[in-house]
């Protein structure tokens, strides 16, 4: 039977819709919508960092609506329109539910950085991947939320290595029209402007609107043709410049954060401070209480009974400190209309507000005026508490008010497509009475439910089922991810070659073994986490790299801030290894790391390597992604790990306590690490059955999935925010 073609409203109406549907990142972690707009040019997703909004303006207006008229394609847009509008229009929250006080005055949640999808490049690393990700989960749980950050037109830098093996930065603009973005609108139509007072100029500023989900980030924009130049730069890179471009790009985070939430008519409940960057809010909000007629003191107390703060740095030079004379620059005009002594406003950044010497430092600022504060690990908590107590001098350490939450990450967003149809098609097989249903349940009661379920330890205690999942189906899938992982690292590193000279496709069709022992390293080249500690037991490494019977090989990925020449060292190292060593085949290093290299990287290694000097990783959250991939932590008992290890579902290297010495650490950790490696990871993964199944080893994946997975995500995180801090009744 023919079709009734469409009528031209029908398509208009298809058409808008799908625009529409671009420009919301919900289709980051939703498959079907995924899948839509890669088919729609596979090319351009692959080139575009699957980026809807680009694909839609790679293809024609005429060649969509040419797709829209096959019925085929046609309803699977309508199916993923549906499943869209449910999730925006669902009422049967968990938000709604449990704080319904903060859909009506939300969260604002500041964070100098945001890690939403690779077609955003406007993070650094770990603290804009969480805040991301806390985004995705406050949607997903219905939470009254609201992001505020700054627009970088530049992003954070691509990283490119030199013939010498030395790290290169370059920066390519972030045109708005391309990415998952709309401009914030007045009322007529025009771009809503709010101002900020930055050193003596009144400098204009714009905003953008990031959908994720259910939820809004706002991203302060100050490149607006009124500004000088050397303002309009304020949001050009993520953490660009010198400490005076710092501090004038956290003044519009944090004071023109507040007014462009009050222009919009925003009324949050709760201003939470990701980090000490967002932390001159404070300043606004007790300059609103003066201005309404409450005295310096007052405005203060009440200031503190509106914010939270959340530290994630566990060393003192991490922690933003600005001098005396550099605060009375930047704030200068700001001050004038400030209406307290400006030692006053020094003070409060100050451990010692009568010592006119000390810094500014705005974790300072932040502890100061938040009825509450947490670290981002139960080691973590410890750490700060121990940190700052010189400023609660009459407490006990142990009861200095910075709490803990561990971190997490937002699941659906970080697992990679064939593990997402892999585990929904064994919902939708449980469901079914052990019958497989491409199409019912997905779209009738999974499709509610679906995000729901893959948060929830119920539907990983399955994983200790055989009937549920076998471990020749869990090998197959590992096989798989671990093959498109090596057939995308052998792309971009031809890719890499062939920047430098012309490449050789036979060799690098060959580059690394499916059958070996992978191990990945991939995160911020930060010398405390000693991305080359394994290599200090250099030739015992070749030796297993080498084995025939049982081979092992390593993939590193990272960048290291352009002014860390030590961190670009390590880099330098460890692509010289696999070049010119022994190592060469067994060892790679993918440049430009990034959430897509990421993705790649925690579903395909069997073994995801984190060393850093204890107890310095806050918390981390690479390992938590791995999980649900099937691939194993071997991990130093720092941050996340010391909480989530339990004998049986990872590796630890070494014990619950660490050398003093810097020098003994790196010593001990090292033999640790081989040690493990040699006498634990690499017999367990090569014990083979008859049919070359590692069955212990996959009796580990499973564990790791039961105790792991549904523990360290955000979806578990948001609640205990909202439950723990977000609804804490002031005082």
């Amino acid at each position: 039977m023919t079709r009734k073609p469409l009528s031209g409203a029908e398509l208009n109406e298809l058409v808008a819709d799908l625009h529409k549907l671009s420009r919301n990142l919900w289709w980051s972690w939703d498959q079907e919508a995924q899948d839509f707009f890669q088919e729609l040019s596979p090319r351009g997703w692959q080139n575009l960092y699957h980026n809807a909004v680009a694909v839609l303006r790679e293809v024609s207006e005429n060649e969509l609506r040419v797709h829209l008229q096959e019925s085929d394609f046609e309803r699977r847009a309508r199916a993923v329109l549906r499943d869209f509008q449910a999730y925006l229009n669902c009422q049967k929250t968990w938000g709604r539910v449990n704080a319904p006080q903060l859909l009506q005055n939300p969260v604002a949640y500041f964070s100098a950085e945001f890690g939403l999808h690779e077609s955003l490049p406007i993070s650094a690393g770990g603290l804009g991947i969480l805040a991301g990700d806390h985004a995705k989960s406050a949607s997903d749980l219905g939470l009254g939320f609201v992001g505020v950050s700054l627009f970088y037109r530049e992003g954070y830098f691509q990283q490119t290595i030199d013939s010498n093996n030395w790290q290169t930065e370059f920066y390519d603009l972030v045109h708005p029209e391309n990415v998952p973005l709309e401009p914030v609108l007045d009322a007529s139509g025009q771009p809503l402007e709010c101002s900020v007072e930055v050193d003596m100029n009144r400098v204009l500023f714009r905003a953008w609107r990031v959908n994720v989900g259910r939820v809004p980030v706002y991203l302060l924009d100050a490149n607006h043709p009124a500004n000088p130049e050397h303002l309009r730069d304020m949001t050009a890179r993520v953490y660009g410049g010198d400490n005076t471009m710092r501090a004038m790009q956290e003044i519009l985070l944090g004071i023109g954060g507040v007014r462009l939430l009050r222009k919009l008519g925003v009324q949050p409940s709760v201003f939470h401070m990701n980090e000490g960057h967002a932390a001159f809010l404070t300043l606004e909000l007790i300059r609103e209480k003066m201005a309404a007629g409450k005295s310096f003191a007052e405005a203060v107390a009440q200031t503190k009974m509106e914010c939270h703060f959340t530290t994630h740095t566990p060393v003192e030079a991490g922690h933003d400190r600005f001098s005396p004379d550099l605060m009375n620059y930047a704030l200068q005009l700001y001050r004038q209309a400030f209406p307290a002594p400006f030692a006053d406003l020094l003070g409060l950044g100050r451990v010692n507000p009568e010592d006119p010497r000390e810094p500014f430092c705005m974790t300072v600022l932040a502890l100061k005026l938040s009825r509450t504060a947490n670290g981002v690990s139960d080691l973590h908590g410890a750490v700060s508490r121990r940190m700052w107590k010189p400023l609660f001098p009459d407490t006990p350490v142990e009861k200095v008010p910075i709490g803990h939450i561990t971190n997490g990450v937002h699941l659906l967003g970080w697992m990679k497509g064939p593990v997402r149809k892999f585990w929904r098609e064994k919902l939708s097989e449980e469901a079914n009475g052990g019958m497989p249903d491409e199409t019912a349940f997905w779209r009738t009661q999974a499709g509610a439910d679906w995000a729901s379920a893959i948060n929830h330890a119920d539907f990983w205690k399955n994983m200790t089922d055989p009937d549920f999942v076998s471990d020749e189906e869990l090998w197959a899938l590992r096989y798989k991810l671990r093959r498109e992982m090596i057939e995308f690292i052998r792309r971009r590193l031809l890719l890499q070659s062939q920047r430098l000279g012309p490449g050789d496709f036979i060799r690098y069709d060959h580059l690394l073994n499916p059958d070996a022992l992978t191990i990945g390293f991939a995160r911020r080249f930060a010398t405390y986490k000693r991305a080359p500690l394994i290599f200090q037991q250099f030739d015992n490494i070749v030796k297993l790299c080498k084995d025939r019977e049982r081979p092992i090989q390593f993939i590193f990925a990272g960048k290291a801030h352009p002014r860390d020449d030590e961190g670009k060292r390590f880099i330098q190292r460890i692509i010289h290894l696999s070049k010119h060593s022994e190592l060469a085949g067994h060892l790679v290093f993918v440049e430009n790391y990034d959430v897509h290299v990421a993705r790649q990287m925690v579903s395909g290694c069997d073994v995801w390597l984190n060393n850093p000097r204890r107890p310095l990783e806050a918390s981390g959250t690479s390992g938590m992604k791995a999980g649900c991939h099937g691939c194993l932590n071997l991990s130093i008992r720092d941050g996340w790990w010391r909480e989530g290890y339990d004998g049986e579902n990872g590796f630890a290297i070494g014990g619950d306590s660490h050398p003093d010495n810097v020098a003994e650490q790196d010593r001990v950790d090292s033999a640790n690490l081989y040690q493990t490696l040699t006498e634990q990871v690499i017999p367990l993964f090569f014990d083979r059955d008859t049919n070359g199944i590692p069955r212990k080893w996959i009796q580990r994946i499973r564990h790791a999935m039961v105790t792991l997975v549904p523990k360290f995500t955000t979806d578990r995180m948001v609640k205990e925010y909202t439950r723990k801090y977000y609804l804490a009744k002031p005082g």
